[in-house]
């Protein structure tokens, strides 16, 4: 990716970040617990996207990638 592509994503993350922290709401009429804290869904789809890359690439090195000498 380009240097503007990632200054545009960060960007956008932040104010994606800001605006949970700007909009009201009323902390005791939330449906669940974790609707109450704010930045909760981008700290949670970040944490599960580098869940979804580590445990992806430990799969692929456990049953994809074969020794240098394999085909040998």
């Amino acid at each position: 990716m380009k240097r503007w592509h990632w200054i545009a994503l960060g960007l956008i993350a932040a104010v994606s970040f800001l605006t949970e922290f700007l909009t009201p709401h009323n902390p005791g009429h939330t449906e669940h617990w974790w609707n109450a804290i704010p930045g909760f869904y981008a700290l949670f789809g970040f944490i599960g996207c580098v869940a979804i890359i580590v445990l992806s690439k430990w799969i692929g090195k456990l049953l994809l990638q074969r020794r240098e000498e394999y085909y040998e």
